[in-house]
């Protein structure tokens, strides 16, 4: 007879410890309860300790901790914090972001240096210190990159946004390249526009309801639509032979 795992234990992350950035707000504060709530500690990581501790209030596998992403001097200590609190970490979901201003001709170079520390460095310096940890211990793990549509095609987003989205890609590719032989797995999500605390200012206006006429779908999407692509790529069962791979979650906007 053939064996066939059960969804509910395909999708069981009892034992996994998870480290999720950018969690006191939208698309993080919903990783990290979907996550709990399949079975992962999760210590979720923000600058905003007070939304982090609601959070936390939520479920007893949450753990709050401060951490400032752009910050990679301080990811050592952190980090410590994290196993201290959770136990030794297996995954590294990398939300953290900054949409930054309306076009690219109002960055200046300041605003410039901080979107690509924000979106693109610290994915960088927090994935190294992540994966020495797993490699010291000789531990397989998993990191998750969130990226975005806009990594793959040229829309209204602003081209700062668009080309570090795009940098994300092609990190997620290389480091899955680098680390498959040690067996941490690198994949990420790239969603189109989701109801976020970033987005839903847009999603409201006269340019933002014009552009959803052009999603296939005709709607934004909701954070929920991502709770799948997120528990496929964190759990070692769903997902063991897959690496390198962003999954694109956009209502079809990369079809056009």
């Amino acid at each position: 007879m053939i064996q066939v795992t059960p969804a509910i234990k395909l999708f069981d992350l009892t034992g996994e410890v998870a480290l999720v950035t950018g969690a006191s707000s939208g698309l993080g504060w919903r990783f990290a309860q979907v996550l709990a709530a399949h079975g992962a500690k999760v210590i979720a990581a923000a600058r905003r300790v007070d939304r982090l501790q609601a959070l936390a209030a939520e479920s007893p596998n949450i753990f709050p901790l401060e951490l400032d992403v752009t910050r990679p001097q301080d990811f050592p200590a952190a980090l410590d914090a994290a196993e201290a609190a959770a136990g030794p970490l297996t995954l590294l979901v990398n939300n953290a972001g900054w949409g930054g201003r309306d076009t690219s001709f109002e960055h200046s170079a300041e605003d410039w240096q901080r979107l690509q520390s924000t979106n693109v460095d610290s994915l960088w310096h927090l994935s190294q210190a992540f994966a020495k940890r797993l490699m010291a211990r000789k531990q397989p793990g998993a990191i998750i990159n969130i990226s975005s549509v806009a990594g793959y095609l040229v829309s209204e987003t602003p081209a700062p946004y668009a080309i570090g989205k795009a940098a994300v890609v092609q990190m997620t590719k290389a480091l899955a390249f680098e680390l498959a032989r040690h067996r941490i797995r690198v994949n990420g999500i790239a969603p189109g526009y989701i109801h976020s605390e970033m987005t839903d200012d847009y999603l409201a206006s006269e340019a933002g309801k014009a552009m959803l006429k052009r999603v296939p779908q005709r709607r934004a999407g909701e954070p929920s639509d991502l709770d799948g692509t997120l528990l496929l790529l964190a759990s070692p069962k769903a997902s063991a032979f897959m690496t390198g791979t962003t999954v694109i979650v956009d209502g079809g906007i990369a079809l056009k």
